[in-house]
């Protein structure tokens, strides 16, 4: 009760603040300046954003809670990463290899800032700079290129001979600028062909998120 009715800031509570702001600092600068600046992904966005801010804090008072209780740090630290990185099982639809390494990046890095109690705030500073270049040479260097998966009935032109009629049918009829076509399974009884259809960047300037997808979801119908 005590403790309850104490409104006084510990050593340990504005050492944490020092670093939490350090930590959302470069999370934000990651998720805003790096990943949405390609993808325009705004669900993605918010997930990243208060993932960042969620895991901190758990992890935070978790292993430090744990200290003044007379646990192990260790244990503190084994329990908050299975619950941490079960998280990213625990969802609903697949995500893309891309938002999923994000994500990975960002909870790593909410981790590291807050266990990181004998590192100097030069050393924590030094690792988020760290990461933040290595994620922006592989940016630098990543072309995303855009797809779309499409259900295709006029299965004559799937031979390798009439590949050039497979384009221009696309083209015509999706009104895209093609890069390359990739040929899936193929339904003899329908008529039907999986078709993959790489496009350029330049005719998607805002990316979404059903370019991949044969069905929609709930969530994906919400706007509708």
């Amino acid at each position: 009760m005590n403790n309850l009715l104490n409104f006084s800031l510990t050593p340990d509570f504005l050492e944490m603040m020092v670093r939490f702001v350090i930590c959302l600092a470069f999370n934000w600068f990651i998720i805003d300046r790096l990943y949405y600046k390609k993808s325009k992904r705004r669900d993605f966005y918010f997930t990243f954003l208060l993932t960042s801010v969620a895991i901190f804090f758990l992890v935070f008072f978790m292993i430090f809670g744990l200290d003044k209780l007379g646990g192990k740090t260790s244990m503190g630290i084994g329990i908050g990463l299975f619950g941490i990185f079960s998280i990213m099982r625990y969802r609903t639809d697949a995500m893309p290899v891309r938002e999923m390494t994000y994500l990975f990046v960002i909870i790593s890095l909410s981790v590291v800032n807050a266990i990181a109690s004998s590192a100097t705030t030069a050393e924590i500073l030094i690792t988020d700079f760290i990461v933040v270049v290595a994620i922006w040479i592989c940016e630098k260097n990543l072309r995303i290129q855009h797809t779309k998966l499409i259900q295709y009935d006029r299965i004559e032109l799937i031979k390798p001979e009439r590949r050039e009629d497979l384009i221009a049918d696309l083209e015509s009829r999706l009104g895209l600028d093609i890069i390359n076509v990739e040929v899936g399974a193929v339904d003899m009884l329908r008529d039907m062909a999986m078709v993959k259809v790489h496009y350029k960047e330049s005719m998607s300037k805002h990316p979404n998120s059903v370019d991949a997808k044969l069905k929609l979801s709930k969530d994906d119908l919400v706007n509708v």
